[in-house]
């Protein structure tokens, strides 16, 4: 029978990991993240989930799975539980990173910022729907200079979420927009548009013409990639 640790040996472990953790919340306040290796900041991440629980082997096992602080940073909530030791309780930290990185980018566009170009508003996506495990689609709803005046989001297939286009049209209608941006992610990481993509795309694009507001592109997009239809000469 595997002997338990006394209450001595448990209270001089959580001295230990006490003493670890605030040695690197010392060394952030001090001089932020210089000098800290990747695994040292998911295991900063973890710990604000975990208060009594060594991180540090499994945040070097979540850079290891993922390659790299940006991939284990990225990874939804699914993924992340897939290495051992991590639960939903110590994901916190890392999702209130994600949360916080997605509430700063919206922030960032304001009524002067323009989706003039499928580089920002791919980047603008990949904070909110690239990182999510269900497949969501976007229609950013534009004025004539191209800046945003309303954001709608749907969840669920491709196919299954988006509107039929008489009620996209007379939604853009009713919000006096001049263009729109279409968009949608492709959880399994590949932003390649399939067939039914660019089917739904051109039927967009019939609508579109016919009512007189411009339909820009239709971006695809992953936690790190995404395709312009546009740039394609699809649209």
């Amino acid at each position: 029978m595997r002997k338990q640790p006394s209450s001595i040996e448990v209270g001089s472990r959580d001295k230990r990991l006490e003493g670890h953790r605030g040695r690197l919340r010392k060394r952030f306040l001090q001089s932020g993240l210089d000098g800290f290796l990747d695994y040292e900041i998911v295991e900063l991440l973890l710990t604000l989930g975990t208060p009594r629980r060594d991180c540090k082997t499994m945040a070097k096992a979540a850079i290891k799975k993922f390659g790299g602080l940006r991939q284990v940073l990225d990874a939804s909530p699914e993924e992340l539980q897939q290495v051992k030791g991590i639960g939903p309780n110590n994901i916190f930290g890392v999702k209130l990173f994600q949360a916080m990185s997605e509430r700063i980018a919206r922030e960032r566009i304001t009524k002067k910022t323009l989706f003039n170009s499928p580089n920002l508003v791919a980047d603008y996506l990949q904070k909110s729907i690239g990182l999510s495990s269900k497949e969501c689609f976007v229609i950013l709803y534009l004025n004539t200079r191209l800046g945003l005046i309303k954001e709608q989001i749907s969840t669920g297939t491709l196919s299954g979420t988006l509107v039929h286009p008489r009620e996209l049209f007379r939604k853009a209608i009713e919000a006096n927009a001049a263009k729109i941006i279409v968009a949608h992610n492709h959880p399994s990481g590949d932003p390649e548009p399939s067939t039914e993509d660019i089917a739904i795309t051109r039927r967009l694009l019939d609508a579109a013409r016919v009512i007189g507001i411009d339909l820009l592109d239709h971006i695809i997009v992953t936690k790190t990639s995404f395709v312009s239809l546009k740039e394609r000469d699809l649209i």
